[in-house]
Formats: structure tokens, sequence, C-alpha cells
């Protein structure tokens, strides 16, 4: 059934660079997934509130908004592998200090924050580089499936990371979980130190401001008729829904009345599905249809947090995040592999520092409101309005993303160097 897709990755990884970069990275994001559990846990033991869990999600996402446009701007004038190694060395002090604070007992709700907020900015400044990255990779040729690689290699760790965290929670205590996800980051740095690309042109920022360069990527993609309504679509939807898979902790808690095996369990289903999808999308030959399935993904993945907002039990709900998963994966595979196939060279680690925003910030608003509304109405209700809102969403922006779709799928795929 997957014999296409299975060759398709044995080309795309015949580019060294990527062999080792996805090594590195499969092992990095295995340890950033099970963080996050592990710090949405800490935040639930210390304070039993949903809405301190969505404020530490909220910390850890929001600096995207902040961070990621002038990461951007100077991920299209510096080298993005450097940006990459140096992010990833901050990100593992930051780690480890919670770590330690952790095991020492010495961790409070406001230093939790503080510290998750300090590894946001450091990731915020890393994601446009690193997205940005696989085009220099990899050959034109092996960019639809490379994007598919990064998604299912991001979703299986998101199956592997939540289980593993919570396997370790339960096991040994919530410290161990970071410990992890330091020596992960620290395997990534090892292999990217050992990719040697060629050097950015020296003229890529002139002597602009970066204020100029980050408007000037805002313009591009706001005014494109096809990434345009995309991230569009990606605002709305990110924000009204996607802040549901920070708060699994408190559906785990409150609504099936199960502890951190129930978290891992729901997790590692929203992963199951996207890993799925990912393999699916992986067979594609051409970006033809691409755009239909970012559209539908988005109106099922709305669809699927109703039915888990309504879910009577753990198989009913396990059920719909396998679902839910199978859709936000389709929808991101399918906007970003559209995106980068069209998207200036000069401007892609702009457009991919949006990118960045929105997967970050939209998801943090998200649980930040959510989590407010949990506390006052119960989970059920934010859950339920994500869906009707997304839903709304996708039948407003439908028209004009379809209306985009032969400039998304037929434009030639191109390639640029770091």
């Amino acid at each position: 059934m997957f014999d296409r897709g299975i060759a398709n990755l044995r080309r795309a990884f015949s580019n060294r660079d990527f062999a080792r970069f996805t090594a590195g990275n499969a092992v990095s994001l295995v340890g950033m997934w099970g963080l996050r559990i592990a710090v949405g846990w800490l935040a639930w033991e210390l304070t039993g509130s949903a809405f301190w869990v969505g404020l530490v999600a909220f910390a850890d996402l929001f600096p995207t908004i902040v961070v990621t446009p002038v990461a951007g701007a100077i991920a299209d004038r510096r080298s993005r592998l450097r940006i990459v190694r140096t992010t990833q060395a901050i990100s593992v002090v930051l780690v480890s200090t919670l770590a330690l604070l952790t095991a020492l007992d010495a961790m409070t709700i406001e230093l939790l924050a503080l510290l998750v907020l300090a590894n946001g900015v450091t990731m915020g400044f890393k994601q446009p580089a690193r997205m940005a990255l696989t085009r220099a990779l990899v050959r034109a040729e092996d960019l639809p499936t490379a994007i598919a690689i990064n998604a299912i290699v991001f979703n299986l760790a998101r199956f592997a990371g939540p289980s593993l965290a919570g396997l370790l929670i339960v096991a040994f205590g919530v410290e161990v979980v970071f410990v992890v996800d330091a020596l992960s980051s620290l395997w990534f740095l090892a292999l990217i130190r050992r990719i040697h690309l060629e050097p950015p042109a020296p003229a890529r920022g002139g002597g602009r401001r970066l204020g100029r360069d980050i408007a000037e990527g805002v313009r591009y993609a706001a005014g494109h008729p096809g990434i345009g309504p995309i991230m569009l679509l990606l605002v709305v939807t990110g924000v009204a829904m996607r802040g549901y898979v920070e708060l699994l902790a408190v559906y785990s808690a409150e609504i099936l009345d199960r502890g951190a095996d129930g978290l891992a369990m729901l997790s590692a289903g929203i992963g199951v599905g996207a890993i799925l999808a990912a393999l699916h999308l992986a067979q594609r030959e051409s970006a033809a249809g691409l755009t239909r399935l970012a559209l539908g993904g988005h109106a099922f993945a709305g669809a699927s947090l109703a039915a888990l907002a309504l879910a009577p039990n753990l198989a009913a709900a396990l059920a719909t995040v396998v679902a839910g998963g199978f859709a936000l994966a389709t929808a991101g595979v399918a906007s970003q592999t559209l995106t980068q196939r069209i998207v200036d060279e000069a401007v892609l680690g702009r457009v991919m520092s949006l990118y960045g925003i929105i997967f970050r910030a939209g998801p943090a608003a998200s649980a930040l409101v959510m989590g407010a509304v949990a506390d006052l109405a119960g989970l059920r209700t934010p859950f339920l309005a994500g869906a009707v809102i997304t839903l709304a969403a996708c039948a407003v922006l439908g028209g004009r993303l379809l209306g985009a779709r032969r400039l998304l799928e037929d434009a030639p795929a191109d390639r640029g160097a770091d």
C-alpha cells in the first residue's frame, strides 16, 4: 500500500545532510514533546488550575509573536544552520535548569513560567531557520517528500514523547523528563555540527533595517494570492482550536478522571493519526489536490474537536484524537508543502517565521483563552466553541483558497541554499 511512499522516503534520505539533520531532529523532538507534557503536568500539580496550565503553555508559545518576525529576517541574512546550532545549545542550558530546580524541590509556578518563557523565546529564534533549512538540504524534486518526512518525524515524536513522558513521570518523577529532553537536544547539536553548507550570500540583508525586512515579508505573504489565504485560515483555526492539545492534562483529569496515563494516551493518539496522514501524503508524486486536502483537513479537525468535547468515555476520546491528529497533520503538511514550493527564496526565512508565529502563538492564545473559559464554564464549552469557529472559517475562506489552487499546485518547486 505504501510502496511508492517508501521509495520516495529512500530517495529523500539519500541526501546525506538531510538524513543527519532528520536523525538528530527526531530524537530532539521526542524530548521536546515530552517536555511540553511534563511542563503542563507540573503546572497542574503545583496549582490544580486549568488557567495556570493554559498560562504556562502561553508562556512557552506566545514569545513567538515578538521574536519570530525578527528571527525570520535574520535567517534571510545569516547562516540558518548556525542559528539552529546556537539556539539548540541555549535550550540545553534552560531545560537543565528546569530539571535541577525540580529535583531540588525548589520549583514554583512563577519560576516554571519564567523558564518556559525563556525557552519559548529561544525556540522562537530557532524555528524559522530550522524550517527554512529543508530546501537547502535536499534536491528540488525531493522537497515535497522532505516536508512530509518532517511531519512524520514531528508526529512520531508526538506519539513517543508523551508516552515516554507519562511513563517517566509515573515511575521516576517529572524532573527525569527534563533530563531526557536536555540529552536529546545535545544529540541533535552533535549531529548538526557535522552538516556543512555553503555560506549565505553576504548581500541577503543588505544595509537595510530589520524592520523594513520584516514588513516586506509580511506584505509578500499577505499579498500573495495563494499564500495569503493559507495563512489566514491557519491563523483563525490556530487561535480557535489548537490550544486543546495543551489542555489535554485538564481533559484527562476532569473529563476522564484519569492521571498521567490518560494524558499520555490522548497525546499519543494525536500522534498516531498524524503519522498515518504523513505516510499517506508521502506517497504523492505532485502537488495536485493539496489545496483541497488543506481545506478539508481543517474542517475535519474542527468536527473532531466537537466530537472530543462530547466523547462519553476514554475509548471514544481516543478515537476522536486519532481522527483529529490525522486532520491536523493533513492540513499542516499540505499547507506547508504548497507554501514552500512557491515562496521566493529571498523571503523564505521571513515567510517561515510567519508559520512559526501561527503554529506557536496561535495555540498559545487558544490555550490561554480555553483555559480561562474552562475554569468558568467547564472544558467542554471552549472545545465546542472552537469547533464551531473552525468550521465557520473553512466555509468563509474556502472559496478564496480553492480559487488559488491552480497557482499553488502548478508552480514548479524551487530550491535555495542556506
